[in-house]
């Protein structure tokens, strides 16, 4: 396979966010089937493009796909949150340019039902890391009834998160994605565009790859880096990952560290990391939701860091 065998979300808008790169490097936090990737190289000429994937299956598509660039494209494996953190080092924050991240499960591991990422996968996986140590399988099938209420809430953000979870306790051990979503249809939410199983597939998920723990390890890692003049685009699709990332570009933003109890400022008031671009979070337009229907959840932030000199 050569071709692109979906549509990036938000497209447009990450070609538009990091137009005005003209020269450095431009990380792909997240490459999937390289869509963005790709299509930043095509947009951006002189740019060095770093893709990082953890999937294996999505390295060996995307190294085919990206071959055409020649060495402006360059593949690490492994997870963002670490990568990052030694692409720094070998190439230095200067020539760091632009960071894109877009958050979640790719088109790619949803696409393969043998991933186990669908509702109707024929069994429990959801690693984005196939040689990861936990799965959906230990997740449903061992965890006590106190933890799946715990990502339940947390994760899924499911009000009957208690009775969910004793249903998974009651009805284990589950062989599959489709039959757990099956038994546990009438305590999901319904009347809602989404599946009812959505929510709960979140909700596994996000524990099977600690992908909060992986977004706030990545913008931690942005925070501390001493990068100058670099754009951040994140891409996310549920109110988790927004949320966080939207009070930490505000927290970017404040020029003052001083404890809210001091009775005056006795910080130097230059602490603030740069500026947030989009003031609301950037969703698909009407033409790219009719093109791609996954775009309906997706909101992108954008923050500029400064240039410090």
């Amino acid at each position: 396979m050569t071709d692109i065998p979906h549509i990036p979300v938000l497209y447009s808008h990450v070609l538009e966010a990091f137009s005005d790169i003209e020269n450095g490097i431009i990380i792909d936090c997240t490459m999937g089937y390289a869509g963005h990737s790709s299509m930043l190289l095509k947009a951006n000429p002189n740019i060095t493009l770093i893709g990082i994937d953890q999937d294996q299956t999505a390295i060996d598509f995307s190294s085919n796909r990206l071959e055409e660039f020649g060495n402006r494209a360059v593949i690490k494996k492994g997870r963002f949150s670490y990568v990052i953190k030694e692409i720094i080092k070998e190439y230095g924050v200067k020539k760091i340019k632009g960071i894109l991240a877009d958050i979640g499960v790719s088109s790619l591991q949803l696409d393969q039902k043998d991933r186990g990422f669908s509702y109707v996968s024929g069994n429990l996986d959801m690693r984005m890391d196939k040689d990861a140590k936990l799965s959906a399988d230990i997740v449903v099938n061992t965890y006590s009834k106190a933890d799946l209420e715990n990502i339940l809430l947390e994760y899924g953000e499911l009000r009957n998160y208690k009775k969910i979870a004793s249903s998974i306790i009651d009805n284990r051990p589950f062989n599959s994605a489709k039959t757990l979503s099956d038994t546990l249809k009438p305590h999901m939410p319904q009347g809602k565009k989404i599946h009812p199983a959505t929510l709960l597939m979140q909700a596994i998920r996000i524990e099977v790859n600690d992908e909060l723990g992986e977004l706030k390890s990545l913008l931690q890692t942005i925070h501390d880096s001493n990068f100058v003049d670099t754009k951040v685009a994140i891409i996310s699709f549920h109110s988790l990952e927004d949320r966080i990332v939207k009070q930490t570009f505000t927290s970017w933003t404040k020029n003052c560290i001083c404890p809210p109890e001091a009775m005056r400022c006795e910080c130097s008031k230059d602490y603030a990391l740069g500026k947030i671009l989009s003031k609301k979070p950037i969703i698909a337009t009407n033409e790219e939701l009719k093109e791609n229907v996954r775009s309906r959840s997706a909101k992108m932030r954008v923050f500029q860091i400064r240039d410090k000199k």
